[in-house]
């Protein structure tokens, strides 16, 4: 039997008949029946307790803030999960922080990836990859949006901000004009699947093409090229708590004023100032397929022949 329902049977039917001859018809010990009714008793109280203190501190406290109240006010310890029980019952949970819930936006529009790791280009502007990555080494964190050509790994676009939102990706795009039939490489990241920038790429005659969820590995270039750029200049020179401005000088500079060579997959880093190559005002970015010392003698004279100039 259900002890509520047996106290509440005999407190209706004691007013004609004695608790002792209720509970011989119930076939249920008086022993039974007053412990059972001072255990509901008790958790009257403690409920009452809980209502109280819930109250008087306008519903901004947890079961275990409450519990700890309670447990001041009686000698034996009471459990917490008991004071759940209770507060869920009588709906008396913390009503000032409720629980967060993630809302997952759905992406308005995914696509395949149609490079496959092939970072593989005939001629300029036929395959571009783009990213977003973190500045953090001013006093607020900036973002850097840049487009590279696999063709040749020349930053054709990019943009600096505070703010890492649709504009951004956006007026990094509008930089440029791509040819239609471009294929430009992405993660999946909310900005590059909203329907802003599917919009905007239809309207430039891109076709996109996307890495798998969570794989960096998938758009190896850029996120390569944003490694490097950071490492090369804040972290290997310490770098790290400059002013916004500072920040913004130091990476446009780099990306104006640098060339990468590559020989035997060992990077070197040339820092020269060039006013124009090949008519690209930006970061140029000059792959040598060097096959021997005398290959490299003869590019690091024209180099510095360039460099002179």
């Amino acid at each position: 039997m259900v002890p509520a329902v047996v106290i509440d049977l005999v407190d209706q039917l004691k007013v004609k008949y004695s608790i002792k001859l209720i509970l011989e018809v119930l076939n249920i010990p008086k022993s039974t029946y007053y412990r059972w009714k001072n255990k509901t008793h008790k958790n009257d109280t403690v409920t009452q307790k809980v209502i109280e203190l819930c109250k008087a501190n306008h519903y901004t406290y947890g079961y275990r803030k409450i519990t700890a109240l309670i447990n001041q006010c009686y000698t034996s310890p009471i459990n917490h999960k008991r004071v759940q029980r209770m507060m869920q019952k009588h709906h008396l949970n913390c009503r000032v922080r409720p629980k967060k819930t993630t809302k997952i936006g759905k992406p308005y529009y995914k696509t395949d990836n149609l490079l496959q790791r092939q970072f593989k280009a005939s001629c300029p502007m036929e395959v571009l990859t783009t990213d977003i990555t973190y500045l953090p080494f001013g006093h607020s964190m900036l973002y850097l949006s840049s487009i590279m050509d696999i063709y040749n790994g020349e930053i054709v676009a990019y943009k600096i901000d505070d703010k890492q939102d649709q504009r951004l990706v956006n007026d990094t795009l509008n930089q440029i004009d791509i040819p239609e039939g471009c294929i430009l490489h992405s993660d999946q990241g909310s900005v590059y699947t909203s329907y802003a920038y599917y919009q905007l790429c239809e309207e430039k005659g891109i076709i996109r093409s996307m890495s798998r969820k969570g794989t960096p590995a998938d758009n190896a270039p850029i996120e390569s090229f944003h490694s490097s750029l950071k490492s090369e200049t804040f972290y290997i020179n310490n770098q790290l708590n400059n002013s916004n401005h500072i920040v913004i000088d130091i990476v446009e500079n780099t990306l104006k004023t640098i060339i990468i060579i590559e020989f035997n997959k060992t990077r070197l880093l040339i820092p020269c100032k060039i006013q124009r190559i090949s008519s690209l005002e930006h970061s140029v970015f000059i792959k040598f397929p060097f096959k021997g010392v005398s290959t490299l003698l003869i590019y690091v004279r024209l180099l510095l022949f360039i460099i002179t100039i």
